[in-house]
This record gives structure tokens, C-alpha cells and sequence, in this order.
């Protein structure tokens, strides 16, 4: 005979979830296909493919016309982030060769306060 050993109640709980999981993702498939499903007893499910109607037919055109246009939307930001990143970069070199070109060159003024605080 076979001998199974002896398990805890936790092994049997994780035995128990992992089960109830694939039965209920099984589930889950069969009932948000599109099929007519229907219970038997000699079958578990008996199910037969049905087309969409004209209803269902034109909310799946809005919902691919929704979500394409916040699709493109969400790309416009994008470019519109990464344009506004080019020229934030480009300012701030701007911005630092200004200042590093000020602190190089002295000015008149700055040459004047140089030589009041050498005195």
C-alpha cells in the first residue's frame, strides 16, 4: 500500500487555497467567455459560442475608441514631457555658461570691489 505521511494544518490549508484557486480561476475563464454555459450533471460544463449582438457589438467599438484615444493621449504627454526635458536641459546649460563666463571674465565693477578689498 501506498503511505501518505502525516501532514500539518497549515500543509493541508495551503492544499485547500491552492485547490479552491484553480477551480475558481477555471471558473472565472468559463464565465467571462463568451459562451451560453449551462450546468450538467454528466458534464461538469456544457457550453456553446454564441456570436456578440449589435449591442454588445457597438460597446466594443466605444471601448476600443476609448481606450486608443487615451492611448494617444497618454503618448502626447510623453512627448510633451520628454520636449519639455530637452529644454530644460538646454536652459540650464545656458544658465551655467552664463555663470561660468561671469565668474572668468571679471567685469569693471568687480574689478573695482577687487581691488577696494586688496587695499
Amino acid at each position: 500500500m501506498i503511505e501518505v505521511e502525516k501532514m500539518s494544518i497549515d500543509q493541508l490549508a495551503g492544499a485547500v487555497v491552492l485547490f479552491l484557486g484553480a477551480v475558481g480561476s477555471l471558473l472565472l475563464v468559463i464565465w467571462q467567455s463568451k459562451c451560453h454555459c449551462k450546468v450538467n450533471l454528466c458534464y461538469l460544463f456544457q457550453c456553446e459560442r454564441r456570436p456578440p449582438n449589435e449591442e454588445e457589438l457597438k460597446g466594443l467599438k466605444d471601448q476600443a475608441k476609448k481606450m486608443k484615444a487615451k492611448a494617444d493621449k497618454k503618448n502626447a504627454e510623453k512627448e510633451d514631457a520628454e520636449k519639455d526635458d530637452i529644454l530644460l536641459k538646454e536652459n540650464t546649460k545656458s544658465v551655467d555658461l552664463e555663470l561660468a563666463e561671469e565668474q572668468l571674465v571679471p567685469t569693471p565693477k568687480k574689478v573695482k570691489e577687487l581691488n577696494l578689498e586688496n587695499a
